[in-house]
Protein backbone atom coordinates (compact mmCIF):
# COMPACT_ATOMS: atom_id res chain seq x y z
CA UNK A 1 0.00 0.00 0.00
CA UNK A 2 1.26 3.50 -0.87
CA UNK A 3 2.59 5.58 2.04
CA UNK A 4 3.14 9.34 2.29
CA UNK A 5 6.34 10.90 3.64
CA UNK A 6 6.84 14.56 4.59
CA UNK A 7 10.36 15.99 4.62
CA UNK A 8 11.65 19.09 6.37
CA UNK A 9 14.34 20.90 4.34
CA UNK A 10 16.93 22.56 6.58
CA UNK A 11 18.88 20.02 8.59
CA UNK A 12 16.94 17.16 7.01
CA UNK A 13 17.17 17.24 3.22
CA UNK A 14 20.16 19.55 3.11
CA UNK A 15 22.82 20.72 5.57
CA UNK A 16 23.81 24.20 6.74
CA UNK A 17 25.59 24.79 3.41
CA UNK A 18 22.47 23.68 1.48
CA UNK A 19 24.25 20.55 0.27
CA UNK A 20 21.97 17.54 -0.29
CA UNK A 21 23.75 14.26 0.54
CA UNK A 22 23.90 11.85 -2.38
CA UNK A 23 22.31 9.19 -0.19
CA UNK A 24 19.27 11.47 0.33
CA UNK A 25 18.86 12.01 -3.42
CA UNK A 26 19.01 8.26 -3.96
CA UNK A 27 16.64 7.52 -1.06
CA UNK A 28 13.90 9.90 -2.23
CA UNK A 29 14.21 8.54 -5.78
CA UNK A 30 13.86 4.98 -4.43
CA UNK A 31 10.88 6.01 -2.30
CA UNK A 32 9.12 7.38 -5.38
CA UNK A 33 10.07 4.34 -7.45
CA UNK A 34 8.39 2.16 -4.82
CA UNK A 35 5.11 4.00 -5.40
CA UNK A 36 5.08 6.21 -2.31
CA UNK A 37 4.21 9.93 -2.14
CA UNK A 38 6.84 12.45 -1.02
CA UNK A 39 6.22 16.05 0.04
CA UNK A 40 8.43 18.86 1.22
CA UNK A 41 7.10 20.26 4.52
CA UNK A 42 9.05 23.33 5.50
CA UNK A 43 8.94 26.41 7.67
CA UNK A 44 10.35 28.39 4.75
CA UNK A 45 7.82 30.38 2.78
CA UNK A 46 7.41 29.18 -0.79
CA UNK A 47 9.34 32.11 -2.28
CA UNK A 48 12.58 30.83 -0.73
CA UNK A 49 12.13 27.24 -1.89
CA UNK A 50 13.92 27.83 -5.19
CA UNK A 51 16.81 25.38 -5.48
CA UNK A 52 16.51 23.49 -8.76
CA UNK A 53 18.35 20.52 -7.27
CA UNK A 54 15.78 20.37 -4.48
CA UNK A 55 12.75 20.91 -6.72
CA UNK A 56 13.98 18.32 -9.22
CA UNK A 57 14.07 15.51 -6.63
CA UNK A 58 10.59 14.38 -7.66
CA UNK A 59 8.46 15.61 -4.77
CA UNK A 60 4.70 15.45 -5.32
CA UNK A 61 4.15 18.81 -3.68
CA UNK A 62 5.18 21.37 -1.08
CA UNK A 63 3.75 22.42 2.27
CA UNK A 64 5.47 25.72 3.04
CA UNK A 65 5.36 28.54 5.61
CA UNK A 66 4.56 26.13 8.44
CA UNK A 67 1.34 24.88 6.86
CA UNK A 68 0.13 28.23 5.51
CA UNK A 69 0.79 27.38 1.85
CA UNK A 70 0.25 24.11 -0.02
CA UNK A 71 0.86 23.21 -3.63
CA UNK A 72 0.66 19.91 -5.49
CA UNK A 73 1.93 19.14 -8.97
CA UNK A 74 2.96 22.79 -9.30
CA UNK A 75 -0.51 24.20 -8.51
CA UNK A 76 -1.46 26.17 -5.39
CA UNK A 77 -4.28 24.38 -3.59
CA UNK A 78 -4.29 26.31 -0.27
CA UNK A 79 -2.87 29.59 1.02
CA UNK A 80 -3.36 31.63 4.19
CA UNK A 81 -2.15 35.26 4.04
CA UNK A 82 -1.88 37.71 6.92
CA UNK A 83 -4.33 40.60 6.71
CA UNK A 84 -3.08 43.95 5.41
CA UNK A 85 -3.73 45.49 8.84
CA UNK A 86 -1.63 42.83 10.55
CA UNK A 87 1.22 43.30 8.08
CA UNK A 88 1.26 47.03 8.83
CA UNK A 89 1.22 46.33 12.56
CA UNK A 90 4.17 43.95 12.22
CA UNK A 91 6.20 46.53 10.30
CA UNK A 92 5.36 49.33 12.75
CA UNK A 93 5.87 47.46 16.02
CA UNK A 94 9.07 45.69 15.04
CA UNK A 95 10.52 48.95 13.76
CA UNK A 96 9.67 50.69 17.04
CA UNK A 97 11.16 47.76 18.98
CA UNK A 98 14.36 47.69 16.93
CA UNK A 99 13.83 44.08 15.83
CA UNK A 100 14.84 43.61 12.17
CA UNK A 101 12.26 41.53 10.32
CA UNK A 102 11.90 39.35 7.24
CA UNK A 103 8.35 39.22 5.86
CA UNK A 104 7.89 35.87 4.14
CA UNK A 105 5.48 35.36 1.24
CA UNK A 106 4.76 32.75 -1.39
CA UNK A 107 6.26 34.81 -4.22
CA UNK A 108 8.30 37.59 -2.57
CA UNK A 109 10.13 38.55 0.62
CA UNK A 110 10.32 42.01 2.25
CA UNK A 111 13.39 42.64 4.40
CA UNK A 112 14.63 45.35 6.76
CA UNK A 113 17.70 47.14 5.43
CA UNK A 114 19.10 47.76 8.92
CA UNK A 115 19.94 45.35 11.75
CA UNK A 116 20.91 42.33 9.66
CA UNK A 117 24.55 43.35 9.11
CA UNK A 118 25.81 40.19 10.86
CA UNK A 119 23.20 37.78 9.44
CA UNK A 120 24.52 35.84 6.40
CA UNK A 121 21.08 34.32 5.82
CA UNK A 122 19.72 37.73 4.82
CA UNK A 123 22.59 38.18 2.34
CA UNK A 124 21.62 34.79 0.92
CA UNK A 125 17.98 35.87 0.59
CA UNK A 126 18.84 38.96 -1.44
CA UNK A 127 21.19 36.95 -3.64
CA UNK A 128 18.87 33.98 -4.22
CA UNK A 129 15.57 35.84 -4.53
CA UNK A 130 16.86 38.60 -6.80
CA UNK A 131 13.96 40.82 -7.92
CA UNK A 132 11.66 38.98 -5.52
CA UNK A 133 13.48 40.41 -2.46
CA UNK A 134 12.44 43.95 -1.48
CA UNK A 135 13.57 46.42 1.16
CA UNK A 136 10.66 47.25 3.45
CA UNK A 137 11.62 50.88 4.00
CA UNK A 138 9.86 52.97 1.37
CA UNK A 139 8.05 50.06 -0.29
CA UNK A 140 4.57 51.20 -1.35
CA UNK A 141 3.13 48.14 -3.10
CA UNK A 142 1.00 45.29 -1.78
CA UNK A 143 2.71 43.00 0.73
CA UNK A 144 1.28 39.47 0.84
CA UNK A 145 2.91 37.20 3.41
CA UNK A 146 2.19 33.97 5.28
CA UNK A 147 4.50 34.51 8.28
CA UNK A 148 7.57 36.44 9.39
CA UNK A 149 10.89 36.03 11.18
CA UNK A 150 13.04 38.49 13.08
CA UNK A 151 16.35 38.82 14.93
CA UNK A 152 16.88 39.85 18.54
CA UNK A 153 19.78 42.35 18.46
CA UNK A 154 21.29 44.84 20.90
CA UNK A 155 18.53 47.27 21.84
CA UNK A 156 15.59 45.06 20.82
CA UNK A 157 12.52 45.42 23.06
CA UNK A 158 11.68 41.74 22.73
CA UNK A 159 9.31 41.73 25.70
CA UNK A 160 7.06 44.27 24.00
CA UNK A 161 7.15 42.31 20.73
CA UNK A 162 6.04 39.16 22.54
CA UNK A 163 3.26 41.04 24.32
CA UNK A 164 2.03 42.62 21.06
CA UNK A 165 1.90 39.37 19.08
CA UNK A 166 1.39 36.53 21.57
CA UNK A 167 -2.37 36.41 20.97
CA UNK A 168 -2.07 36.03 17.21
CA UNK A 169 1.16 34.10 16.65
CA UNK A 170 3.03 31.09 17.86
CA UNK A 171 6.46 32.52 18.70
CA UNK A 172 9.26 30.03 18.04
CA UNK A 173 12.72 30.85 19.38
CA UNK A 174 15.56 29.37 17.36
CA UNK A 175 19.32 29.44 17.88
CA UNK A 176 21.37 32.61 17.42
CA UNK A 177 18.55 34.96 18.48
CA UNK A 178 16.31 34.14 15.50
CA UNK A 179 12.58 34.21 16.23
CA UNK A 180 9.86 32.83 13.95
CA UNK A 181 6.24 34.05 14.08
CA UNK A 182 3.63 31.60 12.79
CA UNK A 183 -0.12 32.40 12.77
CA UNK A 184 -1.77 30.71 15.74
CA UNK A 185 -3.69 27.58 14.88
CA UNK A 186 -1.38 26.80 11.96
CA UNK A 187 1.71 24.63 11.74
CA UNK A 188 3.33 22.02 9.59
CA UNK A 189 0.91 19.62 11.28
CA UNK A 190 -2.20 21.56 10.18
CA UNK A 191 -0.82 21.67 6.65
CA UNK A 192 -0.34 17.91 6.66
CA UNK A 193 -3.82 17.30 8.04
CA UNK A 194 -5.38 19.60 5.42
CA UNK A 195 -3.54 17.83 2.61
CA UNK A 196 -4.37 14.37 3.94
CA UNK A 197 -8.06 15.32 4.14
CA UNK A 198 -7.87 16.76 0.63
CA UNK A 199 -6.32 13.56 -0.76
CA UNK A 200 -8.15 11.15 1.56
CA UNK A 201 -4.89 9.82 3.02
CA UNK A 202 -5.15 8.08 6.43
CA UNK A 203 -2.85 9.81 8.92
CA UNK A 204 -1.64 6.46 10.25
CA UNK A 205 -0.14 5.81 6.81
CA UNK A 206 2.03 8.95 6.99
CA UNK A 207 5.63 9.60 8.01
CA UNK A 208 7.52 12.81 8.70
CA UNK A 209 11.21 13.56 9.13
CA UNK A 210 12.52 16.73 10.79
CA UNK A 211 15.06 18.24 13.16
CA UNK A 212 13.86 21.58 14.57
CA UNK A 213 11.35 23.03 17.03
CA UNK A 214 8.92 23.91 14.25
CA UNK A 215 8.83 20.18 13.42
CA UNK A 216 7.47 19.10 16.81
CA UNK A 217 3.76 19.23 15.95
CA UNK A 218 4.46 17.68 12.55
CA UNK A 219 6.18 14.65 14.07
CA UNK A 220 3.43 14.23 16.65
CA UNK A 221 0.61 14.51 14.09
CA UNK A 222 1.69 11.81 11.64
CA UNK A 223 1.59 8.06 12.03
CA UNK A 224 5.36 7.85 12.40
CA UNK A 225 7.49 10.81 13.49
CA UNK A 226 11.22 10.58 12.75
CA UNK A 227 13.95 12.82 14.18
CA UNK A 228 17.25 13.33 12.43
CA UNK A 229 20.32 12.44 14.51
CA UNK A 230 21.32 16.11 14.36
CA UNK A 231 17.94 17.20 15.78
CA UNK A 232 17.42 19.57 18.69
CA UNK A 233 16.85 17.62 21.97
CA UNK A 234 13.07 18.26 22.23
CA UNK A 235 12.59 16.78 18.74
CA UNK A 236 14.39 13.57 19.65
CA UNK A 237 12.34 13.28 22.82
CA UNK A 238 8.98 13.13 21.03
CA UNK A 239 10.02 11.17 17.93
CA UNK A 240 9.01 7.57 17.38
CA UNK A 241 12.40 6.89 15.82
CA UNK A 242 15.72 8.77 15.79
CA UNK A 243 17.79 8.15 12.69
CA UNK A 244 21.45 9.05 12.09
CA UNK A 245 22.81 12.52 11.32
CA UNK A 246 22.22 14.17 7.96
CA UNK A 247 25.91 13.64 7.17
CA UNK A 248 25.60 9.94 8.03
CA UNK A 249 22.80 8.92 5.61
CA UNK A 250 20.04 9.98 8.03
CA UNK A 251 17.18 10.11 5.52
CA UNK A 252 18.20 6.91 3.79
CA UNK A 253 18.53 5.03 7.09
CA UNK A 254 15.12 6.27 8.25
CA UNK A 255 13.34 5.12 5.09
CA UNK A 256 15.13 1.78 5.25
CA UNK A 257 14.16 1.35 8.91
CA UNK A 258 10.48 1.56 7.97
CA UNK A 259 10.82 -0.62 4.89
CA UNK A 260 9.91 2.21 2.52
CA UNK A 261 12.98 1.62 0.38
Amino acid sequence: MSKTVFFDIDGTIWDDDMVIPESTLEAVAALKANGHLAFICTGRARASVRSEKLLNMGFDGIIAACGNYIEMDGKVIYENDLSADMVQKVIRVLSECKMPVVLEGSTDYWIDDEGFEDDPYVDYLFESLGEHAHIIRGYDGEIRINKFSADVIDGTDYERVKAEFADDFLILEHVENVVEFVPKGTSKATGIKWLCNHLDIPLDETYAIGDSVNDLEMLESVGHGIAMGNSMPPVKEIAEYVTSDISDDGVKNALKHYGLI
